[in-house]
């Protein structure tokens, strides 16, 4: 099972950061629409087969953000 809500911490991630939606779709080249349906949770970005086969295997999964240095 996927233990992260990523919708959630996108966003918490942009407000952090202090970035928009637009902006942060413009940095990385795709549309505003595509990070909207990320954040809406409409969008899948984590491939799901995996999250079964892991959780099949006794696994969950946990996704881990860390905030590069420098």
């Amino acid at each position: 099972m996927l233990q992260n809500n990523i919708e959630l911490d996108l966003k918490t991630k942009l407000i952090e950061a202090g970035l928009t939606q637009k902006e942060i779709a413009e940095h990385i080249g795709v549309s505003l629409a595509y990070v909207n349906r990320i954040t809406k949770g409409r969008e899948q970005i984590i491939n799901k087969t995996l999250v079964k086969m892991m959780d099949a295997l006794g696994y969950d999964v946990t996704l881990v953000y860390e905030k590069r240095k420098g």
